[in-house]
């Protein structure tokens, strides 16, 4: 069974389970402050395109492994990349390899 995620809800980090949780206690700013902020949030949300140069094989498989996710090859790219800069891309061998080595106990 192949569960689809939107790219769009991808894991929140701890800061960003902070800010959500704490949201109720945010005060508003105004001015130059707000101003400030609304630039900040607007470079991070734009997207750079950037060139790669991958393998034909590896973009062949990149392109199967999105279809099976029901994705676009680029926004699996992408969502692999956020992860793995966030810490959250885990390697299966090593999260198997643990948790035998957590059972044995």
């Amino acid at each position: 069974m192949v569960i689809k995620m939107k790219p769009d809800k991808l894991l929140l980090l701890d800061d960003e389970k902070a800010i959500e949780n704490e949201i109720e206690n945010l005060k508003p700013v105004s001015g130059s402050k707000k101003k400030k902020i609304e630039q900040i949030l607007t470079q991070a949300r734009k997207n750079k395109s950037i060139s790669l140069r991958v393998t034909n094989f590896d973009l062949q498989r990149l392109k199967e492994k999105a279809n099976e996710e029901g994705v676009p090859y680029q926004t699996l790219i992408n969502s692999i990349l956020h992860k793995y800069i966030t810490n959250q891309l885990y390697d299966k061998d090593q999260v198997l390899k643990t948790f035998k080595l957590l059972t044995e106990s």
